[in-house]
């Protein structure tokens, strides 16, 4: 606001956006004790409107009037500016075509509005356009024109065209999806842009209370209000709107609780009385969030109750660009941002991250931009900050230290492939490849959303490593490996629930990898007997054969090296696709040697000849044994290409480990012969068993 000093004449010129878009008055008489008057709100808004139109009102004013041949004084007790609805710094602005006026009146004045809400029409929200950007919501303009169209459409029109159409308004919607997805913030920007009382928002746990009947009395309190205002006002009520945060807190699913007081129950049926009961409530609009949307009680989302569902899901990429231009729009008015910057590429490469995480990737960057400007030797020291610049690598090591909960678990992916993968050959190449197709097949197909391979070799044919190289390459947001390490020591029950969780989390993202490491120890299986987990066999089965949501396509990939048990339990045939992973044959080991480059150009035909019929892992483990037994040797040098194994101490680490130190018949050192002589001896041992 500017205003300049022209001698005794003050200049007032009004900024870009001045216009009221909420004017609140409270009326009265000019002279006291006048008669009890009746006033339409329609009428007098059109009235007030026409005559000061274009003029400033500044809260406190007052301003006398005349209407229908009676004097009145308005006071103004409220002047909100359009986009200035959380600021108090501004308590004045110029009434326009588009300014919502809120008539008041106290009982002893003689004056009884009617028509306030008549007067509203399309005015229940403080705006006439929404932004929802500048609201600090991103990524949810579909949920939110949903949310509108079924909740809040019939509410802007007036009372009567509702009683004309004979239908009532939404008295409940449910917000439900992932944590941090933005469930809570588009509650209460609702609350905020509706132009009825200020919303009562109540976390569910809050509502408890240790003593009997309590409970039950704190859920009435949450209505009374709105009770009292229908009963004294009917259809001109305000609109009472009710955050409820952590629904699932205490509208569990009646009889799922067995605490043996049953006040989980009565929350329940007190709330179904209130929303929907016999003195129902048409005032109320009751807003619940949950990330649990199976817990809660059927009767509670049933038509009439929380009959808007909408789901919060996780922000796709324009999404999550409006998230990340939200949290870095003060960075870049203040120059704060690096020119390097660029938040197109942050979004393309923060699949599956919900907005909480986003927001707390901006606050990592900003912590590394800050510590560049500190020194721990002296604390004290004066910062600059016109030279904090917040880079696209702050925004990188970010990543890496926020990573999202429905995410590909690119860790775990990669400690399943330590020794990297390399070229063993056209087999493992083919497999690969095809494995590689049910990748596509997944990303495009619209009949098969549910698509399963299983990988089966014998033990350390690489299965997991390749399973893994696929999740990887596939570039799919959400990728995770169910292994039997990460369930020691869990009950049955345990490993069931987590195994359902892992595929309930892939159900919330669009394209998802599951990977099933190692089947039958994930079923406990034992030979003796045999033995196994029927309860984690029937899970397994119903998953690999259940469909995901509409919209959501998940590839299975399962491995296993006891594929005769499988198929006695018919787990076999629930995968679409099985593919047999071998061993390594001669020619295969050698161009897994020639990668490797850690022996003699004239060594390595000798010493692939002897890895016919190897698991990789197992080759992998030799040459280990090989290059940290060398004598004399240093590993390092023998990786990087600089030293080569020998080929007489890659034989001993070779037979040492068929045989075993104390074996039958050790014979002579190897060292006697000869490498040729070496060699067909070790054929010969290899043939014969010994």
């Amino acid at each position: 606001m500017r205003e300049f000093l022209l001698g005794t004449l003050y200049l007032f010129i009004p900024p870009d956006n001045f216009n009221l878009a909420l004017l609140t008055l409270e009326l009265e008489f000019v002279k006291k004790g006048t008669k009890n008057e009746q006033i339409d709100a329609v009428l007098l808004s059109q009235q007030l409107r026409k005559r000061f139109l274009d003029q400033v009102m500044t809260a406190g004013q007052r301003v006398s009037f005349e209407y229908h041949g009676t004097n009145y004084v308005f006071t103004v007790n409220q002047a909100t500016v359009e986009g200035h609805e959380e600021s108090n710094s501004l308590e004045r602005g110029m009434i326009s075509s588009e300014t919502y006026f809120v008539f008041e009146a106290s009982k002893a004045s003689g004056i009884k509005i009617v028509n306030q809400r008549e007067a509203a029409s399309s005015n229940i929200f403080r705006h006439k356009e929404f932004n929802l950007q500048s609201l600090g919501i991103g990524g949810l303009s579909a949920e939110f024109a949903d949310i509108f169209r079924r909740a809040f459409a019939s509410r802007v029109f007036p009372p009567h065209v509702a009683n004309k159409l004979g239908i009532k308004h939404v008295k409940g919607m449910l917000l439900y999806g992932p944590p941090g997805t933005g469930k809570t913030l588009m509650a209460r920007q609702i609350g905020k842009m509706l132009n009825g009382r200020e919303p009562k928002i109540v976390n569910g746990p809050e509502v408890l209370s240790k003593f009997v009947g309590e409970t039950e009395k704190n859920v009435r309190d949450l209505f009374a209000d709105a009770e009292n205002d229908q009963r004294t006002r009917g259809d001109q009520s305000d609109l009472h709107v009710i955050i409820f945060d952590e629904i699932d807190a205490i509208c569990k699913s009646r009889g799922s609780t067995r605490d043996g007081t049953g006040v989980h129950d009565s929350i329940v049926n007190q709330l179904l009385t209130k929303i929907d009961g016999v003195e129902s409530l048409n005032n109320v609009l009751l807003i619940g969030m949950t990330n649990r949307k199976d817990l809660l009680d059927e009767a509670l989302m049933r038509p009439g109750r929380l009959e808007v569902q909408v789901e919060i899901n996780l922000p796709d990429e324009n999404g999550r660009l409006q998230i990340l231009q939200i949290h870095t729009n003060k960075m870049k008015e203040n120059s704060f941002l690096a020119p390097d910057l660029n938040l197109q590429e942050l979004a393309a490469r923060t699949k599956n991250y919900s907005g909480a995480e986003l927001e707390g990737v901006v606050k990592s960057a900003v912590s590394f931009a800050l510590n560049r400007q500190l020194s721990l030797d002296d604390l004290t020291k004066p910062v600059d900050e016109e030279s904090i610049k917040v880079t696209m690598e702050d925004f990188l090591h970010a990543l890496h230290e926020v990573v999202p909960a429905f995410g590909a678990s690119t860790d775990d992916l990669e400690r399943c492939r330590l020794n990297r993968i390399v070229d063993c050959g056209e087999r493992h190449k083919h497999i690969y490849q095809r494995a590689m197709l049910l990748v596509e097949q997944v990303k495009v197909s619209k009949g098969s959303p549910l698509v399963s391979c299983l990988l089966e070799g014998p033990s350390g044919s690489g299965k997991t490593a390749m399973a893994a190289t696929v999740g990887i390459d596939s570039d799919f947001a959400y990728v995770k490996i169910i292994s039997a390490e990460t369930m020691i020591g869990l009950s049955e029950s345990s490993k069931c629930a987590k195994i359902v969780k892992v595929f309930e989390d892939a159900y919330k993202s669009q394209l998802s990898i599951i990977i099933l490491d190692d089947i039958e120890r994930l079923l406990e299986y034992v030979a003796i007997g045999p033995r196994f987990s029927n309860l984690i066999s029937q899970t397994l089965m119903v998953l690999l054969k259940r469909l995901p949501p509409k919209g959501k396509n998940i590839l299975v990939i399962g491995t296993t090296s006891e594929l005769a048990f499988l198929d006695s339990l018919g787990m076999s045939d629930a995968f679409s696709v099985t593919y047999h992973v071998p061993t390594l044959r001669t020619a295969d080991a050698r161009k897994v040697l020639e990668h490797l480059n850690v022996f003699a150009e004239g060594d390595i035909d000798a010493a692939a000849e002897a890895l016919n019929d190897m698991p990789i892992k197992k080759l992998y483990m030799l040459i280990e044994m090989a290059a940290q037994g060398e004598q004399g040797g240093d590993s390092e040098a023998i990786y990087s290409g600089k030293q080569k194994i020998s080929i007489l101490h890659f034989f001993d680490c070779l037979v040492f480990q068929i045989r075993g130190e104390d074996g039958p018949n050790p014979g002579p050192p190897l060292g006697q012969f000869g490498p040729q002589s070496t060699h067909t001896r070790l054929t010969l041992e290899l043939i014969s068993g010994t």
